[in-house]
């Protein structure tokens, strides 16, 4: 598939239960979630034409439409097959898969929107390193001014649109600044997480990372916890303060998209791509593709 703005491309979407043609693949501009954030989505990734945690992603999409009060009209196993259907009709073994339902146009424009049809969306596409080099020299992060909110304010632990909009603002401040993102501290002042990334830190062979009470829990983040443990690796999963920053000496992220990416500097805290951060990101990369 040729590179070019991703309203202009040629291959095949999966809409509201069919493929069609990339360029025909439109919402109206009185979509409700384009205007209420009634959205959630799943980032996935194919290696060797096999979606890593494919299932787990499809159900997770589910909580999420039902956290912000919309069910989805397919069953976890008929979005399974159309996210096998993308890849298959675009000719993918390796690419980047999303996966949006949000609540289309119908009868209601206002806040409430029971009445609206629930739209699914699938696409995919090739998608390399997140963060360009970073996965050699380790990337550069910003210290947002915006905090992840309280579990009281909104569901934080949905996959949802809304929630990225400080997520976008952050990392336009980020890359103006020369960084490849922003971190994030939550509405107690604890280190949260990365705009679309989990954090890990390392200090004197132990890891520690922060406790997921006001973000996503990323699968990711999961897969590698369970990674550490497997090689007897103590996981401290807590509540950080941003001045520990000072004392770690190894950094990481992690994410669908992130996959596993060395961080090499937070604001002023600068940090080591160490061996334990290079083993976590070979050990992720043959696990994806085994």
């Amino acid at each position: 598939m040729a590179e070019g703005a991703y309203d202009d491309r040629d291959g095949k979407i999966w809409l509201d239960g069919q493929l069609v043609d990339w360029r025909a693949a439109q919402v109206h501009v009185l979509t409700h979630g384009l205007h209420y954030a009634s959205s959630v989505f799943e980032g996935e990734r194919a290696y060797n034409g096999k979606i890593f945690l494919s299932r787990k992603h499809s159900e997770r999409l589910h909580f999420s439409a039902r956290c912000l009060d919309f069910e989805i009209p397919y069953s976890v196993d008929e979005i399974e097959a159309a996210k096998q259907a993308v890849l298959d009709a675009n000719g993918f073994t390796d690419a980047y898969v999303r996966a949006v339902a949000w609540r289309g146009a119908g009868m209601d424009m206002g806040v409430s929107s029971a009445r609206n049809p629930v739209r699914l969306a699938i696409a995919a596409w090739g998608w390399g390193n997140y963060y360009g080099d970073a996965k050699m020299k380790g990337a550069k992060l910003d210290i947002s001014k915006w905090k992840r909110p309280s579990p009281e304010t909104i569901p934080v632990h949905a996959k949802a649109a809304g929630l990225y909009m400080i997520c976008t603002t952050s990392k336009h401040a980020a890359e103006a600044k020369g960084c490849s993102d922003a971190l994030f501290m939550d509405y107690r002042g604890f280190v949260a997480e990365a705009t679309g990334a989990n954090i890990f830190f390392v200090k004197d062979g132990e890891v520690h990372t922060p406790k997921p009470d006001c973000f996503l829990n990323g699968l990711t983040r999961q897969t590698v916890i369970g990674m550490l443990q497997d090689k007897q690796i103590t996981v401290h999963e807590r509540h950080i303060e941003p001045a520990e920053m000072e004392g770690f000496e190894q950094c990481w992220l992690t994410g669908t998209a992130a996959e596993v990416t060395p961080v090499g500097q937070i604001g002023d805290y600068t940090f080591e791509v160490g061996a334990l951060t290079r083993d976590i990101s070979e050990s992720y990369e043959k696990l994806v593709r085994s």
